[in-house]
């Protein structure tokens, strides 16, 4: 994030949601246990607005997310940083992916170069047809634990992000597949998007 150009993120990194709040929020930490952001959805506003924090005590902000519409329709959030610079945008498919959760991922200019996309649509629909069985339903969040790759132009493969077996299915872990130099900053941000989208329609 803001000190990843000087203070290397150590891989896997954990999002950890907040079951105790009414928010739509989590915390992300790295291997080390170290608190990396706080992420938090804003509620009750006429715009899906997503704030970034340093840290779960909000004292610093370090971007917002912003999105140009008031529904989930080809929905595309632009990731400002605290002085105003635009880092991304991100576009979720809404139409021709309603089998396969995608999000498009462009520059500051609007140029597409990034994609992350669900691996294995089918664990979504069990999870939700297992979610209806009373009782044991509640175990779906042990058995169907769907996962997201982002890839680039190329189709190369950069991260993989997956949930986690868990009661309240709050824990997912990112795991970074290249050693290559990358927009670290920006693809890290689009991914906790995802994650947070993601969580709340499913």
């Amino acid at each position: 994030m803001e000190a990843s150009p000087t203070i290397p993120l150590n891989y896997p990194l954990q999002f950890k949601f907040q079951v105790a709040t009414f928010a739509n929020d989590f915390v992300a930490t790295d291997a080390l246990g170290r608190e990396l952001f706080y992420m938090r959805e804003k509620i009750f506003t006429w715009r899906d607005t997503v704030k970034v924090y340093r840290d779960s005590s909000k004292s610093t902000l370090l971007y917002e997310l912003i999105s140009n519409k008031l529904i989930d329709f080809q929905q595309t959030f632009t990731i400002t940083d605290r002085s105003g610079r635009v880092v991304g945008k991100v576009r979720r498919k809404s139409i021709r992916s309603l089998w396969r959760s995608t999000f498009n991922l462009l520059t500051d200019t609007d140029q597409h170069d990034h994609t992350i996309t669900e691996k294995n649509p089918w664990t979504k629909m069990w999870d939700s047809m297992f979610g209806e069985i009373p009782i044991i339903g509640a175990l779906s969040c042990y058995v169907f634990n769907p996962g997201y790759i982002l890839r680039d132009a190329m189709g190369e493969e950069l991260f993989e992000i997956q949930k986690e077996p868990s009661f309240f299915g709050r824990k997912f872990s990112v795991h970074r597949l290249t050693q290559r130099p990358l927009d670290e900053e920006r693809l890290l941000l689009s991914l906790m998007l995802m994650v947070l989208t993601e969580r709340r329609n499913g």
